[in-house]
């Protein structure tokens, strides 16, 4: 007889980066952010191409990279915006958006892609 698995525990942080394949700095980012994906097991880390997934984001067009969405266990965007590619900022960021010291993002337009996100990190 064999024991069901427990089923996974839902993470505490979604972080998505939206980058794009062309852009050197995203590709350099890219192992920054798989190394604290590997660090911060609470977490989910989804790297998302702009380009493949041009639809899902609405109306936001993402100029500036890497863009971070990060949104807390209830789905609710706590950062949405362009940030310093370096190790140590994604790193306190994730640390302030799990203590909860990050506000509610009220940008209606990041709300509504954020959805769509959520669904793509599950998938």
């Amino acid at each position: 007889m064999t024991t069901p698995s427990p089923a996974p525990t839902p993470p505490q942080l979604w972080v998505f980066c939206l980058c794009a394949q062309w852009c050197g700095t995203c590709r350099e980012y890219q192992a920054l952010f798989t190394q604290l994906a590997s660090e911060l097991p609470q977490a989910c880390f989804k790297w998302v191409d702009v380009e493949e997934h041009d639809a899902l984001l609405g109306e936001l067009d993402i100029e500036n990279f890497p863009t971070l969405v990060m949104a807390d266990a209830h789905g609710v965007a706590r950062f949405a915006g362009t940030v310093l590619p370096h190790l140590d900022t994604l790193q306190r960021m994730c640390k302030a958006a799990l203590a909860g010291d990050l506000p509610a993002v009220e940008d209606t337009d990041w709300q509504a892609v954020l959805p769509g996100l959520l669904a793509l990190g599950q998938g």
